[in-house]
């Protein structure tokens, strides 16, 4: 007996076969309830041949012939391997962007490494694009230049231009935003800013890049200039990689690929911190490997000379770190380099599992996944907001992750880790930051340093939540010879406004004031003209 669906084209129509069960008869004599007796008894098979599995036993049969029931009419292509749930984690992976280009074989794999499943994968796929806004509006706060990326993909620039890092063709410091178009036609997915120093990932996986020594710390003891370009351009030692992100540090840069691996290159003096037994100034990426193993990485972040990554595990994410431990900034309870990466262990704990992190010059933030908040690393300024006014005095580094104790009661959604300072989003809009605010980036009226966390009430007034937000992270310890560059922060919200404050001596703020001398900074969080949306 056969059963067409969808009308009498039997090429599109999906055929189903029922199939007598051992124990149903075959006369022609059967009362319609008989039948429909006879019918709670049969079982349907996509197979020519007739199995024994009734779909009333075994409910794991019944998702996948129900699967491919409903398939062909739609002419998606039957799948007899996978339940509905993992049917439709597999295609919604396959309408990820990172995922459209790779070939079946290639998404095994990362199903593989991610423990198994479509949903790991999809699971994974969708942590990395929250945690560094893929194809989403975003804002970077360079060292003195601001970089904007539109949901359509578009760029613009502002700020600081010595070495052209605003990537316009030329040098000249720009007010406004202003809209890299030499970039038409391109989409970009993500970017990343360093020192005077630019970097942008395009929706298929290639990296331009302008600035200060296009990739990283460069030796100007051996050199009587600088390199720069004042231009994007392609990096064509990652044209074999699909990059999904980019992170810089100061003295090297990493960038992440659409599988979870993520590739080092230009340390610079890195006494070998990165792993790789390479010369001082190295331009190729080199893959990075350690005892995370075959796991994937979903999110990197960068600070002067060490590297953070979220590592994804079935069990919930991980953190790792390598590089530079002065400060204890690598967070494993000392203050000792690593030069490959290494598990921090205080994240193994079922209640402290991370979803996103953060690293500053010299701190780092997680966000655990229950919305609180951890830091370590340097303490200066009150940056990791541990403050207890009861203490004499605060200690000059946390080599060991902690709760922000006075955010116990505050359910975090974003964190964003700066140049001694912290900013905090709380699902309910409020702001918090604390630490560094000499140049009133802090969002205060009042210049001045704060110890712990505290709520930005002028950023209450914008009738609408923070989505993100970009404190200045990057150290430039060689500015034109000026020296330090006051921070800057900006701020996005999610109807795709941008707001900026804190140091405007270079027009990082995109408010277009020439601000009159020993006046460099804003204190009130103000409109910059550009939407993101």
């Amino acid at each position: 007996m056969q059963c067409a669906m969808g009308g009498t084209n039997s090429k599109a129509a999906a055929v189903i076969e029922f199939h007598k069960t051992q124990n149903e008869t075959s006369s022609s004599n059967s009362s319609p309830s008989d039948a429909a007796t006879d019918r709670s008894q049969r079982h349907c098979s996509g197979d020519e041949a007739a199995e024994q599995c009734p779909l009333t036993a075994n409910p794991s049969v019944l998702l996948n012939a129900t699967c491919k029931f409903f398939r062909n009419p739609a002419n998606f292509p039957p799948d007899t391997a996978l339940s509905l749930p993992e049917l439709a984690a597999h295609d919604m992976c396959r309408q990820r962007a990172m995922c459209k280009p790779m070939k079946e074989k290639e998404m095994e794999v990362l199903k593989k490494r991610c423990g198994g499943s479509w949903k790991l994968v999809l699971e994974y796929v969708l942590v990395g694009e929250k945690n560094y806004r893929r194809e989403k509006p975003q804002v970077v706060a360079g060292s003195g230049h601001s970089i904007i990326v539109t949901a359509k993909g578009d760029v613009y620039s502002f700020g600081a231009n010595s070495l052209g890092q605003l990537g316009l063709g030329n040098t000249e410091d720009q007010l406004k935003p202003c809209l890299i178009s030499s970039l038409q036609g391109i989409k970009i997915s993500q970017a990343a800013v360093g020192a005077r120093r630019t970097m942008l990932v395009t929706d298929k996986g290639s990296v331009y890049t302008f600035g200060h020594d296009i990739f990283g710390w460069e030796d100007t003891t051996k050199s009587e200039s600088i390199n720069h370009s004042s231009s994007p351009k392609l990096v064509d030692s990652l044209s074999g990689v699909f990059v999904v992100q980019a992170s810089i540090g100061g003295y090297f840069t990493a960038v992440l690929s659409r599988e979870g691996q993520v590739y080092t290159f230009s340390w610079g003096r890195n006494d070998k911190r990165l792993g790789h037994n390479t010369d001082p100034v190295d331009v190729e990426p080199r893959l990075l490997s350690g005892p995370h193993g075959d796991a994937p990485v979903a999110q990197i972040a960068a600070g002067n000379c060490y590297l953070l990554m979220l590592v994804y595990q079935p069990t919930g994410m991980s953190v790792y770190s390598l590089g530079c431990g002065q400060g204890g900034k690598l967070g494993h309870g000392n203050k000792v380099d690593e030069g490959l990466p290494k598990l921090i262990e205080f994240f193994q704990e079922p209640d402290r599992r991370p979803l996103s992190i953060s690293a500053g010059p010299f701190h780092d933030a997680v966000l655990g996944r229950d919305g609180r908040v951890y830091t370590w690393g340097w303490s200066h300024y009150g940056c990791l907001g541990h403050h207890d006014p009861t203490d004499g005095e605060n200690e000059e580094c946390v080599t060991v992750p902690r709760e922000v104790a006075s955010l116990l009661g505050v359910k975090a959604v974003h964190v964003s880790a700066g140049r001694y300072n912290t900013f905090v989003v709380a699902d309910n809009g409020d702001v918090y930051s604390f630490g560094w605010g000499s140049s009133l980036n802090l969002g205060f009226q009042d210049a001045g340093d704060v110890l712990a966390p505290k709520v930005v009430d002028s950023l209450a007034g914008l009738d609408e939540k923070v989505v993100q937000i970009s404190a200045t992270h990057s150290y430039d310890w060689h500015n034109e010879g000026a020296g330090f560059v006051h921070s800057h922060t900006m701020v996005l919200t999610e109807s795709g406004k941008l707001y900026s404050f804190g140091g405007a001596g270079k027009g990082q703020l995109g408010l277009g004031l020439k601000l009159a001398e020993g006046n460099n900074a804003v204190a009130v969080p103000s409109r910059v003209a550009v939407d993101l949306v």
